[in-house]
């Protein structure tokens, strides 16, 4: 498959991504966004295995198994799962999601040569920015999500907790974060595993955003609004 096949299918897979996130805002669309999904990211997938042209048997294994394990839990938390426990299951997948944007970030740190940003401590300055927010974001949304799914389950207060200071801690851990990254773009020498996982542990931190939301304000599902919704 050439490079320009293969980008014309992600840029398919990234509008599908869209439609599919404005089909699930909506009850009524929720099914058929959940169909653009799935197709956009059968599309990417099979797009990424086509371009890899991996020749090592244990590459593929990896792979199938991965499938294998992380499609099977899903079905059968899907099929479990009842309607009224729907906000704290897309709140725990979604803390996954967080984690899995820190670990391919991780990965490509320790191992560039393989994703094609440079070598090790010599990565691009374009891919180390790229790389840094994808912590960033991945990391928040792990300890964030993770903070939902405790208000919505009930494990702790729902109530919006005020750290004392919490803008201005807030605004010094995106200050550190942000100065972080710079400063292993700025020289490759600075490019150390240290201080990448000092920028990882430095995001948690922010998750006292989530900690004062009210979990009331957050996506719910009463028992007779998930009764109106489900699909005829």
């Amino acid at each position: 498959m050439s490079a320009n096949i293969a980008a014309l299918l992600y840029v398919v897979s990234a509008v599908l991504f869209i439609l599919a996130l404005r089909g699930l805002s909506s009850p009524e669309t929720s099914r058929q966004g959940n169909t653009y999904g799935m197709i956009g990211m059968t599309i990417a997938i099979v797009t990424t295995l086509t371009v890899l042209q991996a020749q090592n048997t244990l590459t593929w294994t990896l792979i199938v198994v991965g499938l294998a394990i992380g499609g099977g839990i899903g079905a059968v938390i899907a099929r479990r799962i009842a309607m009224t426990q729907m906000p704290q299951l897309v709140a725990a997948f979604h803390s996954l999601v967080g984690l899995a944007a820190v670990f391919v970030a991780w990965s490509a740190f320790l191992a560039p040569e393989a994703y094609g940003i440079g070598a090790y401590h010599a990565i691009h300055g374009a891919n180390l920015i790229e790389m840094g927010l994808g912590v960033a974001i991945g990391a928040i949304t792990f300890s964030g999500s993770l903070i939902a799914f405790a208000k919505l389950n009930g494990n702790m207060s729902g109530a919006p907790i005020m750290l004392p200071g919490r803008h201005v801690i807030n605004a010094a851990l995106a200050l550190a974060i942000v100065g972080g990254i710079g400063y292993i773009v700025a020289d490759p020498a600075n490019q150390t595993t240290e201080l990448f996982l000092a920028i990882t542990m430095w995001m948690p931190n922010s998750s006292a955003m989530a900690l004062i939301t009210n979990s009331g304000s957050m996506p719910s599902c009463s028992v007779s609004a998930c009764r109106n919704r489900r699909p005829k």
